[in-house]
This record gives C-alpha cells, sequence and structure tokens, in this order.
C-alpha cells in the first residue's frame, strides 16, 4: 500500500485515495470484507492503470466473495459513468451489467466512497486502522487450483 502513495490521482496520492475510500467504508458501516476491498481497490494502478481492477481482484480472488471480487473487477468500468462524457464515451457502459448480483454494490461504491474519496481535507483513519482487517480477510488456508480436466 505505501507504494502507491507516489502514484498522484487529482489532488491525493493513491494511497490516501484508498485510505479515505476505506475509511468512507467504515464509516459508513461496511462490512469488514468490503472495507479491505475499499482498501485494497488500486493496488493494481502502477502496473496497469486501464485494468487496475482486474489485478486487484485476481489477487484477491481466494479471499472475498464473487461479489466483492467482481466489484474489483468491474469498478474501473463503473466509475467511468463520472467522467465518459468529457471523452466521448459512454457512461452508462456498467448497465450491460444490470442483472448481475454485483452491481448495484458496484454502483453504489463507487459513488458514495470511491468518486468522492478524493479530499485533502478528509480525515482519513491511519493504515493501522485496517491491518488488523486485512490480516483477518487474508488469514484463510491456500487451496492449491484443482487441474482441469
Amino acid at each position: 500500500m505505501n507504494d502507491l502513495s507516489a502514484d498522484s490521482a487529482y489532488n491525493l496520492n493513491r494511497r490516501d485515495h484508498s485510505l479515505q475510500t476505506a475509511t468512507r467504508a467504515l464509516r459508513a458501516g461496511a462490512d469488514e470484507e468490503t472495507i479491505v476491498v475499499a482498501l485494497v481497490h488500486h493496488v493494481g494502478e502502477a502496473l496497469g492503470p486501464m485494468n487496475h481492477g482486474e489485478i486487484a481482484a485476481a489477487i484477491m480472488h481466494p479471499f472475498v466473495s464473487d461479489v466483492n471480487y467482481n466489484l474489483l473487477k468491474h469498478h474501473g468500468l463503473f466509475q467511468t459513468y463520472f467522467y465518459a462524457r468529457h471523452l466521448g464515451l459512454d457512461p452508462n457502459a456498467r448497465d450491460r451489467f444490470k442483472g448481475e448480483p454485483w452491481y448495484q454494490k458496484t454502483v453504489d461504491f463507487c459513488a458514495n466512497w470511491d468518486e468522492v474519496s478524493f479530499d485533502p481535507a478528509y480525515p482519513n483513519e491511519p493504515m493501522s486502522t485496517f491491518e488488523p482487517m486485512l490480516r483477518r480477510i487474508l488469514d484463510k488456508p491456500w487451496i492449491p487450483p484443482t487441474k482441469a480436466k
């Protein structure tokens, strides 16, 4: 997470944006897994800005629910709702997923926590608030993948 501190996003670096997103989720009463997802949603940004959600989703896949896996995977596309029209893109591209069980949670994640988390005056919780949560979510036994038949 600290490696994200050199990567700027608007007027905040990605680390502080991620902390702010997780802080907002925490203060809104989100469940622990969702708070951790909010914390890590940009871990893939430096490697692949255009598919950072897929990178974060791949990392977290063994540890989170299918709903949160898909939220991570698709949040980048859902985020375009807020700026696509300025780039000549379809702001409603996310609508192709309307029937999916994770659709509304991803819409809400983007609108309530991700999109608004670029405020340098917002009092973020420190990383130490989230470390125990992250450890609990990642503390699952490793199960080797099965061979394809």
